[in-house]
C-alpha cells in the first residue's frame, strides 16, 4: 500500500461531540506530511451540532438537547446513539483530492453502501446529504485546514428520530428524515463495517489497521 492510500481505523465507541471535536483539531493541527491518515468512527451522545453558516432560526425547540457550535461546513444537524459517525482526517494534497471530488466520494461511499442492503440512496439538487424516497439520511460536514480535511459523515441507522422533529435539519424546512432500520433489519456494526469498506472502495485503500479507542 503506498502512502498516500494508507489509512488507519479508530473505533471510538460512544463519545461525546465536543470532546471528539477538540480531538479532531488537535489531530489535524499536530499532524505532518508523514502523518498516516486516519478514520475515526463513532456514535454520539444527543446532541445539536451548528455549522459555520448556522441560523438559529433553524433550532426549533432543542429542548434538553445541548446544542455545540462547530466549525464543519453546513446548517444544524442532530447526533445520537444509533448513527454512524465516520470522521475522515485526510491529507488531501498527499491524496490528490479535491474538495468537491472529497464531497462527491463521500456520497458515493454512503450510496454504495446503502446499495449493499438493496436500499436506493440518491443525491438532491440544492438539498446536501443522502435521500431514500426524498428523506434523508446521511448527512455530511467538512473543515479543511492546513490542506487536511477533519469532520465527515453521518449515517442514521437505528435511533430516535425524534429530535430532528426540533430542527430544520441541514437548514431544510419541511424535510423528511429515515433510517436504514425503518427499510431493512440492520444493526449498527454492520452498517459500520459496510460503509468503511465502500470508504475505502472511493479513496483506494482495503483491509486498514484498526489502532482502538485512544485518538490523539
Amino acid at each position: 500500500m503506498n502512502e498516500s492510500a494508507a489509512v488507519n481505523i479508530r473505533s471510538l465507541g460512544l463519545t461525546e461531540y465536543s470532546e471528539t471535536f477538540e480531538e479532531m483539531k488537535t489531530f489535524t493541527k499536530s499532524r505532518t506530511p508523514d502523518t498516516i491518515d486516519e478514520i475515526w468512527v463513532t456514535e454520539h451522545q444527543p446532541v445539536f451540532t451548528q455549522g459555520i453558516a448556522g441560523k438559529e432560526e433553524h433550532i426549533l425547540v432543542p429542548g434538553e438537547i445541548p446544542i455545540v457550535l462547530s466549525d464543519r461546513g453546513g446548517q444544524v444537524t442532530y447526533h445520537g446513539p444509533g448513527q454512524v459517525m465516520a470522521y475522515l482526517l485526510f491529507d488531501l494534497r498527499r491524496k490528490k483530492v479535491l474538495v468537491r471530488e472529497l464531497v462527491f466520494k463521500i456520497e458515493q461511499a454512503i450510496i454504495c453502501a446503502l446499495r449493499e442492503l438493496a436500499i436506493d440512496g440518491e443525491r438532491l439538487a440544492g438539498a446536501p446529504g443522502i435521500y431514500v424516497d426524498s428523506k434523508k439520511i446521511a448527512s455530511l460536514g467538512l473543515r479543511v485546514s492546513r490542506g487536511c480535511s477533519y469532520h465527515g459523515l453521518s449515517l442514521n441507522v437505528d435511533m430516535d428520530l425524534e429530535p430532528f422533529e426540533r430542527i430544520n435539519p441541514c437548514g431544510l424546512k419541511n424535510i423528511g428524515v429515515t433510517q436504514v432500520s425503518d427499510l431493512v433489519s440492520s444493526r449498527v456494526d454492520q452498517i459500520e463495517e459496510l460503509l468503511l469498506k465502500a470508504i475505502g472502495d472511493e479513496f483506494g485503500f482495503s483491509s486498514p489497521d484498526r489502532l482502538g479507542s485512544s485518538r490523539v
